[in-house]
């Protein structure tokens, strides 16, 4: 196939807050696949905050990003040309080779995802990894109880939004923080009982003003002083679900963590991380889940979507500095 395919790639590490000048828009031709490969024009790439922490050049539980390579992470589109047995031309798939037009693939790692029953950037949103990350994070470590407390901080992102809806399926009382208005506004409608602006009050002032009597899970997006605020306000046997740090990811040197660590003993709580690509084997359940929810209007979404691929850093910043509400979604082909 003729034409030329864009890709974005990393070209330097950051130094704390990453500027757009650490990546380049490249142009390569369009490839033509082999034997058993796939060509898939994408219509959307996912930014999401785990891709601060891999621009560094420091192993975690994923490798680093390489320079000079398109960033990896993922992805929808339709196959336009296929050459593997296991895919039809026309098929919607699911990838994870990232911030490109086009992708070549030997199929490994590719999904097929149903066009018909949910917007295909949903995929990558609500009932997907995000998605998935909420739903796992909250029945499987918060196990959350009719009747009890939940604090999501982060609420109004893609995570946080779905953790705190599940939680009011699961009969919870629920709290959010954010930090614009807008955020705020987005929380109430999806049915939160409480909510306060983490920019104009601290997070302990949030917590004690909307849970006076205490928190039993705390489903963690942000660390930092949310972390601190929510150990402080945790009732006995309280559950901290550890999904993310992103008030840390910038951060050019390590900072303390919570003064008030010790209550983690004193009231006998269980604060547990994990890395959701661990536990693919529950995704058919949380999807068959998730999409009857999504049907019947008890999981709402939205999504933030910036259109163009030369846009890809500049929607990945305003993802760090929080200028979504919902999924961040770069949309860089058709998707009808």
């Amino acid at each position: 196939m003729e034409g030329v395919a864009r890709e974005i790639r990393l070209v330097a590490r950051p130094t704390g807050f990453p500027g757009e000048d650490l990546f380049e828009v490249a142009e390569t031709p369009i490839p033509d696949p082999g034997e058993g490969q796939l060509l898939v024009r994408n219509a959307y790439f996912s930014v999401d905050p785990y891709m601060r922490p891999r621009m560094n050049d420091v192993r975690s539980y994923v490798a680093p990003f390489t320079l000079g390579e398109a960033m990896t992470g993922g992805a929808v589109g339709r196959v336009e040309v296929s050459r593997n047995p296991a895919f039809a031309e026309g098929d919607w798939v699911l990838h994870a080779l990232g911030w490109r037009e086009w992708a070549l693939s030997d199929g490994s790692g590719v999904r097929k995802i149903d066009p018909v029953g949910a917007p295909v950037s949903t995929s990558l949103g609500v009932l997907g990894m995000p998605g998935f990350t909420a739903y796992y994070g909250l029945f499987e470590i918060g196990r959350p109880e009719d009747g009890q407390t939940v604090f999501v901080s982060g609420a109004a992102g893609a995570v946080g939004s779905a953790a705190g809806q599940m939680a009011k399926i699961a009969g919870c009382r629920v709290l959010g923080s954010a930090g614009t208005e807008d955020k705020l506004a987005w929380l109430r409608e999806l049915g939160f009982d409480a909510a306060f602006n983490y920019r104009e009050r601290s997070a302990r002032e949030g917590l004690a003003d909307a849970a006076p009597d205490g928190i039993d899970i705390y489903f963690d997006n942000v660390g930092g002083d949310h972390l601190e605020a929510a150990i402080g306000a945790m009732r006995m046997n309280g559950r901290i679900v550890a999904c993310g740090s992103i008030s840390r990811y910038n951060d050019a040197e390590p900072v303390a963590g919570p003064r008030n660590l010790f209550m983690v003993v004193t009231k006998r709580l269980r604060m547990q991380g994990y890395i959701i690509s661990d536990h693919y084997d529950r995704f058919p359940e949380f999807l068959a889940r998730a999409q009857e929810w999504v049907r019947d209007g008890r999981l709402r979404y939205r999504e933030t979507v910036i259109d163009g691929i030369e846009n890809a850093p500049s929607a990945f910043l305003g993802l760090l500095r929080g200028e979504n509400v919902g999924k961040m979604l770069v949309k860089v082909g058709p998707d009808e």
